[in-house]
């Protein structure tokens, strides 16, 4: 039994290879399935094209030349339906016990057995905080849906690539008072291309206010602080949109005793070919291994490691029954 920690698409991939070698598995997460995707903007649209998104061999098809938040949610659950994934939704892995070949991974609700463990968590483990006074407040938001609840309101969007720039067009077109804050200079070159001539235009018509190589000081119930270049300011404020990113579930991973190099990009340590970690009968999967280097890994670029794992777990399994 191989238990994943993690049902987002390179974990539901992972037990589909490793069914293909008819080896089982179960599947954990916290939350929903393919959680990441869940958290997306309501309407998010991907940048890579559905075929680069496929997993099992199951045709993803699209309407548009690129595939919704929506439309990923069901063929991810239909993908899962099709292969008859055994999934275990809104249960906590808290820890896994015992050495290759045995281990016992505990969680919220109980504990399973195991030969193998692969860790599919990916990088929303948790939100990067600003830590600033009132980041606790009810209208800070580090995940954002949809805008229609921001109608007439004044909106602070934290952050300078993708999401912010979604979340400050679509609440810019629902009618809120805009504002977007950004540490650098600029927005990110790597905002979606049919996105940065927008919001670039936006902001240099006025019609959202952008403060660039600014900071957050400090956040109450109806005005934020921010130092810009020009000196601290005080602005009307009835949310803060903050888009500052996440990172991998170093604690949790630190906790399975998966080792982690010693730089800021905290990257777990596993063998290239095999994705097992220093932790024997452990392996990592998908976005995970890219640490703190989130930009670099994506799923279309990380479905081969379920295929690399499962043949990797054949070999040790065909090994062991010689």
């Amino acid at each position: 039994m191989v238990v994943i920690i993690g049902a987002g698409p390179i974990g539901l991939a992972t037990a589909i290879a490793l069914k293909q070698q008819n080896i089982p598995s179960l599947i954990i997460d916290r939350g929903c399935l393919v959680n990441s995707i869940y958290n997306y903007p309501v309407n998010m649209t991907f940048f890579s094209t559905s075929d680069r998104l496929e997993i099992g061999n199951i045709p993803f098809i699209s309407h548009g030349p690129k595939p919704t938040r929506k439309e990923a949610l069901e063929y991810y659950r239909r993908t899962a339906e099709h292969y008859d994934l055994d999934v275990n939704l809104y249960e906590t892995v808290e820890t896994v016990t015992g050495e290759h070949g045995n281990f016992e991974v505990k969680t919220d609700k109980g504990s399973y057995s195991a030969n193998k463990v692969v860790v599919a968590t990916g990088f929303y483990g948790q939100e990067n905080l600003m830590n600033v006074p009132g980041e606790d407040l009810p209208k800070v938001l580090h995940y954002y849906d949809e805008p229609h609840r921001y109608a007439w309101q004044d909106v602070l969007v934290v952050g300078g690539g993708n999401s912010a720039a979604d979340a400050a067009l679509e609440t810019y077109r629902a009618n809120a008072n805009v504002s977007i804050l950004v540490r650098h200079d600029a927005l990110k070159e790597s905002i979606k291309y049919w996105v940065k001539p927008d919001i670039d235009n936006r902001i240099k018509e006025g019609s959202i206010t952008g403060y660039f190589n600014s900071e957050v000081v400090e956040i109450r119930e109806n005005e934020v602080d921010i130092q810009t270049p020009d000196g601290l300011k005080t602005i009307s404020n009835d949310f803060v949109l903050a888009m500052t990113g996440y990172k991998p579930h170093f604690g949790l991973m630190q906790n399975l005793g998966i080792e982690l190099t010693d730089d800021e990009v905290k990257m777990p340590v596993f063998n290239e070919e095999s994705l097992e970690t220093n932790r024997a009968g452990m392996y990592v999967a998908g976005v995970v291994c890219g640490g703190m280097d989130t930009s670099r890994l994506f799923i279309e670029n990380t479905r081969v490691h379920a295929d690399h794992i499962a043949k990797h777990i054949a070999k040790s399994v065909a090994a062991v029954s010689k």
